[in-house]
């Protein structure tokens, strides 16, 4: 089965409390691709960066003390023209997902996985080094045109590490 993982493209990521322009950037991108797995009738599932009100005081707010998508907030949510509320939507409060915890369930004949968001070096190579551990003979691709880091230079450097990790990188 053919899916694309939609990693935390989120109104605080793309123009919101942590947005940069070059987030703003890949959002048609990002649609256009959505689209055609849509069309196809492929999976498409989506990440959301989930924190509540308590996050300056994890460990995470500690070494980024900026508040960002609050559960419930607009931050928090996908926009609507990006967002498809029928696909699986996955709040994961860390960069990466356990996915392991539902290979179990629905996701146990994923071999084509795709994957595009934000940020390329910090959410996206975590959720793709997790699914390249776990789906060992998958093939994975990350589409560098469909993704943003939180600089240039950080998302030029995440796709080589994932490039090493045997990871396909298209759209550079």
């Amino acid at each position: 089965m053919k899916v694309l993982i939609v990693v935390d493209m989120q109104n605080d990521f793309i123009d919101g409390a942590l947005g940069t322009p070059d987030a703003v950037a890949i959002v048609p991108n990002v649609k256009k691709k959505i689209a055609e797995y849509v069309e196809n009738g492929n999976e498409v599932v989506f990440t959301q960066d989930t924190h509540f009100s308590d996050y300056l005081e994890t460990h995470e707010g500690k070494l980024l003390p900026v508040s960002h998508c609050i559960f419930n907030t607009h931050g928090f949510e996908i926009p609507e023209d990006i967002n498809i509320k029928s696909c699986d939507h996955i709040y994961k409060g860390a960069f990466g997902w356990n996915w392991a915890l539902t290979k179990e369930d629905d996701y146990t004949d994923w071999h084509d996985i795709e994957i595009i968001g934000l940020c390329t070096d910090i959410c996206v190579i975590s959720n793709a080094l997790i699914l390249r551990s776990i789906y060992r003979e998958a093939d994975i691709t990350v589409d560098a045109s469909c993704c943003a880091g939180t600089t240039p230079e950080r998302h030029k450097a995440a796709l080589e590490v994932m490039k090493s990790c045997q990871i396909n990188i298209i759209g550079e």
